[in-house]
């Protein structure tokens, strides 16, 4: 249904150190990047990050995350630790998610710029 999203950052060094490193280790890469934007997929953008001056300041009371699909759980637990070691913050480290389905195994952090992402697999 999505083709890509967009949103809008504060500082393009930061993001660009912070998604090559979390989106990296779900396999996704940094497909552009210029001093207005960075756009992230496998194939084709999927993800577009612009720099703005007024980025949507995030909420966390306000229900929006990103979930990125991953292959495994241990590219789950990667992506949790590329996001705690390149600037992110812990929202619920790795794990089974009972609630979500009983093969749901997600981690969840959040950005430089506020946002929550998820990545997660369904283990077999």
């Amino acid at each position: 249904m999505i083709d890509h999203l967009s949103l809008g950052i504060s500082d393009i060094v930061r993001s660009t150190h912070f998604y090559d490193h979390t989106l990296g280790a779900l396999g996704y890469q940094r497909l552009s990047a210029d001093d207005s934007s960075l756009s992230y997929g496998s194939d084709e953008p999927k993800l577009w990050l612009l720099k703005t001056a007024r980025p949507v300041i995030a909420d966390p009371e306000s229900g929006l995350h990103l979930s990125f699909v991953a292959s495994t759980s241990a590219q789950v637990d990667a992506f949790y630790r590329a996001a705690m070691d390149h600037g992110g913050s812990d929202n619920g480290g790795p794990g089974v998610r009972e609630s979500y389905g009983s093969g749901y195994y997600a981690a969840f952090v959040v950005d430089p710029d506020g946002y929550r992402l998820e990545a997660h697999c369904e283990l077999a």
